[in-house]
């Protein structure tokens, strides 16, 4: 059997002319958990480019969804922003990762801690019943440079909180707080600043993070992710792998090109 499967575009929005998101069709045998990566590419030179893409769309749905930035010379999204609607895609058939849920520790509020495109497997975990039944609270951060990059907006402000099935618990549970650090915006600065200087937790009127009831999760950059997880063993928290759950978790696998 294939280690890849071959699916069709279904749609594709440009978010600007560096972010981008498209839905691919999906084979029903591909199973994931919700936070997963996978392996997604187009062939060229009939070989295989590849690289590791979070999924947005949730578990239960029957379509797939990535969000990419585009490289001008990036060897795979120098291609893959050209793509256009019956086009194919190669989809990794072993979707992995250690955003889940599964690998926190019990908790009160979950943080979900995103740069960029880091937004992407977050979008599958706030569309997961599951993941309001665990927690009390899901604080949801993107930060961004500037506010168009702020994809999937609309969606988090006003269309998941009319969701048929979710709408009451993401309207009750779920916080969302965008930051932008390179224009005016109503919150302003880098995710890491925030949280070091309280002003998020203020904005929010929600009480500091805290060891014993705060579960993290991290996916963006490789300098936030190294600035955020210092910052979360200083104050005594623990990382959670595949193996044994942890206080907070994060996704190495970033798709930088």
């Amino acid at each position: 059997m294939s280690a890849f499967n071959e699916e069709r575009v279904l749609s594709i929005h440009h978010w600007t002319d560096r972010l981008f998101t498209f839905k691919t069709t999906r084979d029903p045998s591909l199973r994931f958990s919700n936070g997963h990566f996978t392996m997604i590419g187009l062939r060229v030179n009939d070989k295989p480019l590849l690289r590791a893409y979070s999924i947005v769309s949730a578990n239960y749905e029957e379509h797939l969804e990535f969000l990419s930035i585009k490289v001008p010379d990036g060897p795979l999204t120098s291609r893959l922003q050209h793509i256009k609607v019956g086009d194919t895609v190669i989809v990794g058939r072993k979707p992995t990762g250690t955003l889940l849920i599964d690998y926190l520790l019990p908790g009160k509020r979950l943080f979900l801690l995103s740069t960029g495109t880091g937004l992407a497997p977050f979008m599958s975990i706030v569309h997961d019943p599951e993941t309001y039944e665990k927690f009390e609270q899901i604080i949801l951060v993107h930060g961004v440079r500037q506010k168009d990059e702020l994809a999937y907006h609309d969606l988090l402000v006003e269309h998941l909180p009319a969701h048929e099935i979710l709408g009451d618990m993401v309207s009750s549970q779920l916080r969302y707080y965008p930051t932008v650090t390179r224009e005016a915006y109503r919150n302003m600065g880098r995710v890491t600043d925030l949280l070091q200087t309280g002003k998020m937790f203020e904005d929010l009127g929600i009480p500091p993070l805290n060891q014993a009831e705060d579960r993290v999760m991290i996916c963006g950059s490789p300098g936030m992710l190294k600035d955020l997880k210092h910052m979360l063993e200083a104050q005594g928290f623990a990382e959670g792998n595949t193996s044994k759950p942890g206080d907070f978790v994060i996704e190495r696998a970033f798709a930088e090109q």
